[in-house]
């Protein structure tokens, strides 16, 4: 049976300003496909209020109630359509997924202007607001004071191709630069976006501090700058088998952060644990409660205690470090670099250059380069961004204090604190 597109997601706007949205989805089940719902959700800017999930593994059904976190315009035709693409056995998913599965074709915009403080943040915004996806950046900066951008994009709406989608994106960039704009190039990618693939080399030292999987109390490096990040790690993950003859049942008590629910159900999707039923409470004095009931692939209950305790650490991480934000001396310059793990079909998490860029901005400092790319250990891939400070700016990047202040301010911006 298939359902009409129309009626596989329903979205419910509030009857008064503050009331949160509601966002029904009732579709054909799929491993993942709660996970896939919640990066959607992220990517517009929304935060989940609560929420339900029920399946009986062929069918789900999904409620959440919403309200936007960020000051974009949520544009809820196109949030619906997104939302309808990973949704198995609908009729617009199934032109969806014929398109993505002939791959999104990478575009370079290119940009070369006047430097100024906040300029690599507010062209993240129009792109954002354009609902064009950055795959990659390198930006840099010329010693007379200019900035070449190369930004490498994809376009949600699938439009890019057309001369009328070109022309508004660069109009749009055009009107916030102003007559800073030196010239703007948008056209399909060439062999240069293969060049950036990669990263550059990470020193032994810093590819620890951002890639450990450690949970101590003794924590030193300076992902525990902040006492938030030691609320984080009484972080409670248990696993129950004696309320349900054929599920067990998940139970998380943990601090509140933006993209939680998102990180806890790409971790449940990587992992290969199926939901049969969850709800999301409403937040208490800055906690979430989760239940879960789950099954493994299988369809059997987790009853080997090794596979309980693993997935719980692999839960308490990925809370305890979603994102890892540090800086560094990279010879004589100061980086600032924030990871966050890809999820194994490849999709990295949404809005991290945004919040990164905002909170920049916010704290006065200029960017010399970026750049964005992928990075692989050897049990996962990450996504890296990595900023180059400039030096002439209000913060003494050599002084620890400025430096606890930026990763302090930057991990807030990013958790949504």
């Amino acid at each position: 049976m298939e359902v009409p597109s129309d009626d596989a997601v329903l979205i419910e706007k509030g009857k008064k300003a503050g009331d949160p949205h509601v966002i029904t989805v009732n579709c054909p089940d799929k491993t993942g496909l709660a996970c896939d719902i919640f990066h959607v959700i992220l990517d517009y800017g929304l935060y989940i209020t609560k929420g339900d999930v029920s399946t009986d593994g062929k069918w789900c059904y999904i409620v959440l109630w919403v309200v936007p976190h960020s000051q974009f315009i949520i544009r809820w035709t196109h949030l619906k359509n997104r939302l309808l693409s990973v949704c198995p056995s609908c009729s617009v998913s199934f032109y969806w997924n014929q398109q993505q599965s002939k791959s999104c074709p990478v575009y370079l915009l290119k940009f070369f202007s006047l430097d100024r403080k906040g300029l690599l943040h507010d062209v993240n915004q129009v792109l954002c607001e354009l609902e064009l996806t950055i795959q990659r950046v390198k930006v840099t900066t010329t010693p007379d004071g200019k900035v070449l951008d190369l930004f490498f994009v994809t376009d949600k709406l699938e439009l890019l191709h057309t001369k009328q989608r070109q022309d508004e994106t660069c109009e749009q960039l055009h009107a916030v630069l102003g007559e800073s704009c030196i010239s703007c190039e948008l056209r399909l990618a060439g062999p240069e976006y293969e060049c950036l693939q990669g990263m550059s080399s990470l020193s032994p030292v810093i590819a620890d501090e951002l890639f450990h999987c450690e949970i101590s109390d003794k924590e030193i490096h300076s992902q525990a700058l902040s006492p938030d990040m030691m609320k984080l790690k009484r972080t409670d993950v248990m696993i129950d088998n004696s309320l349900s003859p054929a599920h067990s049942l998940l139970q998380v008590h943990c601090v509140d952060h933006k993209g939680l629910l998102y990180d806890v159900m790409r971790t449940l999707k990587d992992c290969n644990i199926q939901i049969a039923y969850g709800r999301f409470s409403l937040v208490t004095n800055g906690h979430r409660d989760l239940d879960l009931f789950i099954q493994q692939k299988d369809g059997k209950k987790i009853v080997d205690p090794e596979k309980q305790s693993a997935l719980c650490f692999r839960l308490k991480v990925e809370m305890l470090h979603p994102l890892r934000v540090i800086i560094a001396n990279r010879g004589p310059d100061t980086e600032l670099l924030v990871s966050n793990p890809v999820e194994l079909s490849g999709k990295g998490r949404p809005r991290v250059f945004y919040d990164i860029t905002h909170a920049l901005k916010a704290l006065g400092i200029c960017i010399f380069s970026a750049e964005i790319g992928r990075y692989s250990t050897s049990d996962r891939e990450w996504e890296i961004y990595r900023f180059l400070l400039e030096e002439n700016c209000k913060f003494q990047l050599s002084n620890m204090m400025a430096r606890n202040q930026i990763v302090d301010t930057v991990r807030r911006t990013l958790m949504g604190w």
